[in-house]
Order: C-alpha cells, then sequence, then structure tokens
C-alpha cells in the first residue's frame, strides 16, 4: 500500500472514531438532558388529602394484580371479583391487558421491551387511581417477577396484592378461547407467552387460585376472603408513592 492509501485509510478510521464519539457524546447529551429535565420538575401535591379520599370512600385502597398465562382465568376473575366488591360498596376499577392496549398502550407491540413498558405504564395508572381513592383490579399476563416487583414498588407493597390464577399450559391452550395458542404454534403470533416467550411463575403470591381445579365461585370465595379484610378501612392507610407526596395528619392526629 502507497503513502496515499495509508492515509486514506488512516483516514476512514479517524472518521470511524470521530463517529463513534461523537455518538457516544449525544447518548451522554441526551441522558444529561434528560436527568435535567427531570430537575425542573417539581409535583403538584393536592389540598386534599390521600387518607381524606380514603374517609371518605369508606376503604383502603389496594392494587390487585392478577397474574397468569393467557387462558388462565385472570379477567373472569377479575371481573367476577369487581362485582362483588362493587355489591359490598366498595368503590373499583378494573383494568384488563386487552382494554388496555386498544388505548393508552396501542403503540406498543409483544416483544420483551414492549412489555415491559406495557407493564410500567399500568403500574403508573394504577398509582394515580390508587391515589384517588380505588381500589384497583388489574388483569395481565405480566409474565416476568422483574416487571410484578417494579409495579410494587411502585404503588407500595403495603398497598399491592399479587393474585396468582395457578393453570397448566395445557388446561390454557385446551381452552384457548381466541385461538391466539393456534396461531402462535403455528407461527402467526409472535412472542406468544408459554409457547415462544417465557412465563415466571410468581415466588411468594399474596393469594393462589387453580382454575383448573376450583370453580369461578369457588376461586372468587376465596380472593373475597383474602383481599375484604385488606380494603376495609381500619388503620391509616398507606399512600402511593409519589415524590413530594406528604398525606395531612388525621383529625385524631391534630387533635380534633
Amino acid at each position: 500500500m502507497g503513502p496515499r492509501g495509508v492515509w486514506v485509510g488512516f483516514q476512514r478510521t479517524l472518521e470511524g472514531y470521530a463517529f463513534r464519539s461523537l455518538s457516544c457524546c449525544s447518548s451522554v447529551t441526551e441522558s444529561v438532558q434528560s436527568s435535567n429535565a427531570l430537575n425542573n420538575l417539581f409535583p403538584f401535591a393536592s389540598k386534599i388529602a390521600y387518607d381524606a379520599r380514603c374517609r371518605l370512600l369508606n376503604q383502603r385502597p389496594q392494587v390487585i394484580w392478577f397474574t397468569g398465562l393467557s387462558c388462565s382465568g385472570k379477567s373472569t376473575l377479575a371481573t367476577q371479583l369487581e362485582f362483588q366488591l362493587h355489591r359490598h360498596q366498595f368503590k373499583t376499577y378494573l383494568l384488563d391487558g386487552d382494554n388496555v392496549r386498544t388505548g393508552l398502550n396501542k403503540d406498543l407491540d409483544f416483544s420483551d421491551h414492549a412489555r415491559k413498558e406495557n407493564i410500567r405504564r399500568i403500574g403508573e395508572v394504577s398509582n394515580l387511581f390508587m391515589d384517588a381513592g380505588l381500589i384497583v383490579l388489574a388483569a395481565f399476563i405480566s409474565p416476568f417477577e422483574e416487571d410484578r416487583n417494579q409495579v410494587r414498588g411502585t404503588v407500595g407493597a403495603n398497598n399491592f396484592i399479587e393474585v396468582f390464577v395457578d393453570c397448566p399450559l395445557e388446561v390454557c391452550e385446551a381452552r384457548d378461547v381466541k385461538g391466539l395458542y393456534k396461531r402462535a404454534r403455528a407461527g402467526d403470533v409472535k412472542h406468544f407467552t408459554g409457547i415462544s416467550s417465557p412465563y415466571e411463575r410468581p415466588l411468594r403470591p399474596d393469594v393462589t387460585v387453580r382454575t383448573h381445579e376450583q370453580t369461578v365461585d369457588e376461586c372468587v370465595r376465596v380472593l373475597m376472603d383474602a383481599i375484604v379484610p385488606r380494603v376495609r378501612l381500619g388503620e391509616t392507610p398507606s399512600p402511593p408513592h409519589f415524590a413530594g407526596h406528604t398525606p395531612a395528619p388525621l383529625p385524631s392526629e391534630r387533635g380534633e
């Protein structure tokens, strides 16, 4: 190689190094800008204290998180449980995977990264509903333990009730009410939990129901027995996690 060839090669090496350096700087700059943007946020504090909402609604807000394979019975149980809680005068709201994906999360696919973002957003929405004083029922496959723990951290461990809807894959696949297992087996549905994407069973769920062994009514009775004591207003409710969230003292604590 002559001098010109050596120079051209050296120049290209410098250009490549410069490009990588600029890319690195750009990434660092974006990170710094994002950090600076967060530093410019000042969470707003409502004049209505969290415990005042709880007293008004006469309940302790909780997030009841149903996790399990597709067709395990999550949505069915969440719907029936909400109906029973409503009959007992509890104020609730149900968040379901398919419903949320047609609106708030319609921009997300089913890759592992998108699934994580899907659950992260639902955790934040659940936190807002809980701050309003509602009991939130969330029915999502939520296959990854890390993501479920993230939601637990978002709403507060004392406010999170994990319900494992335990049903064997072969039973769920035999039900296949949406025809998705058949399509997944044919390769038409990618990243399908249980077939081409893993499901991590909860390590220590608060409640476990086995829909292949118990009827819907039996499962709901188990859920009501476990959940009603936790949503009845008794001790001071644990507020959701918000930066700068400082609950006002209860009337008894103010000497009123």
